[in-house]
């Protein structure tokens, strides 16, 4: 009978885990607590709602090695501006600098918001100095905020942002990896990649948001100068292009207006009443 049992207690023994030290238990749960705070924390580095102090805002405006620090603060600029916050003065020196920032999100954001304030004379003159940039969408941004001062001076750049933009090759090279038509793209989006003549690997990427429309496929070869791709407008773009030729536009931009009055599966709801209300809007101040 003892031995029975003591067998027994061996069996028990050996089938019996040992459990988790103090130790062991500790670092369970730290590991735990990291994976629910790093999302967190990614979450509050890069929320443009997080509320900034004035502190943090010039701190923030001044941040050249975290662009998305610099659009988070000038997002909440615009916000006070708009709220009619008289304390968003002391940044407007900052606003008008940022014009001439090397990232091209930061002149895009700062294009808006001296939109949302027309009494500043600087920021009338720094609008139409944007009309000049090197992006398209800073351009564009620019003249739409110069409506808001009742300028048309952007006209032609607000047309712009009706048209699909043509990216051209600046080398010759094959084409190795390449999107196909169709599928939407972002800002910035990888759509190519060109080997050229020197066994360089060129990433070709979308000046605009929108859809692709035509793209050169994997294997193609390519001479400098020769298009790419066609990318479409996004919906966004071509609405707000619209609203502000209802106030600005005239019979010559009819012809670019037209295509969006189409019932295409691309063209939602809202850009086709928008492109038949402006072409109203024209006609009626035109007296045609």
């Amino acid at each position: 009978m003892s031995a029975h049992l003591t067998q027994e207690a061996t069996v028990d023994a050996k089938n019996t885990k040992p459990g988790m030290s103090r130790t062991q238990k500790l670092l369970f749960f730290l590991t735990a607590w990291l994976i629910c705070l790093m999302p967190f924390l990614f979450w509050w580095n890069t929320w443009f709602g997080r509320k900034l102090s004035d502190q943090q805002l010039t701190e923030y405006l001044h941040d050249t090695k975290k662009p998305r620090h610099v659009q988070q603060a000038l997002v909440q600029v615009g916000e006070r501006i708009t709220r009619h916050d008289a304390t968003a003065k002391q940044w407007y020196p900052d606003l008008v600098r940022l014009a001439t920032d090397p990232v091209e999100e930061v002149r895009n954001t700062d294009a808006w918001v001296m939109g949302q304030d027309t009494t500043g004379i600087e920021f009338h003159e720094t609008l139409l100095k944007m009309l000049n940039d090197p992006s398209q969408m800073v351009r564009g941004n620019a003249a739409l905020s110069l409506v808001r001062f009742g300028d048309a001076t952007g006209r032609p750049q607000i047309l712009a942002l009706l048209q699909p933009a043509r990216i051209i090759s600046h080398d010759s090279g094959r084409i190795i990896d390449s999107d196909r038509p169709g599928p939407p793209i972002h800002q910035g989006g990888l759509i190519a990649k060109l080997q050229n003549g020197h066994e360089q690997i060129l990433e070709i990427r979308s000046p605009i948001p929108g859809r692709i429309r035509s793209i050169a496929g994997t294997g193609a070869n390519i001479v400098a100068g020769a298009e790419v791709a066609l990318i479409d407008p996004a919906n966004e773009q071509v609405w707000e292009a619209l609203r502000a030729l209802y106030l600005i536009g005239q019979p010559d931009d009819l012809p670019a207006i037209r295509p969006y009055q189409r019932d295409l599966p691309d063209i939602s709801n809202d850009v086709r009443q928008q492109a038949l209300e402006t072409e109203q809007a024209i006609r009626k101040r035109s007296g045609s």
